[in-house]
């Protein structure tokens, strides 16, 4: 995964916690990660990009 990469990031609240979800938008593959509402939105988008990032390196050396 390129920095380049185009990521897509949806956020759904859910009480005290956020949803992130990090897509790629060149193969579809999709993550998600939970963490907590007060973290600024920059924080849960990083983590789920590096959620992301490990996932893809994963799928390539499969």
């Amino acid at each position: 995964m390129s920095d380049r990469e185009t990521i897509y990031f949806e956020m759904r609240p859910m009480g005290r916690y956020v949803k992130v979800s990090a897509i790629c938008g060149r193969t579809g593959v999709e993550v998600s990660v939970v963490g907590d509402a007060q973290a600024t939105q920059a924080h849960l988008q990083s983590l789920a990009k590096q959620k992301l990032k490990r996932r893809l390196e994963r799928e390539k050396s499969a």
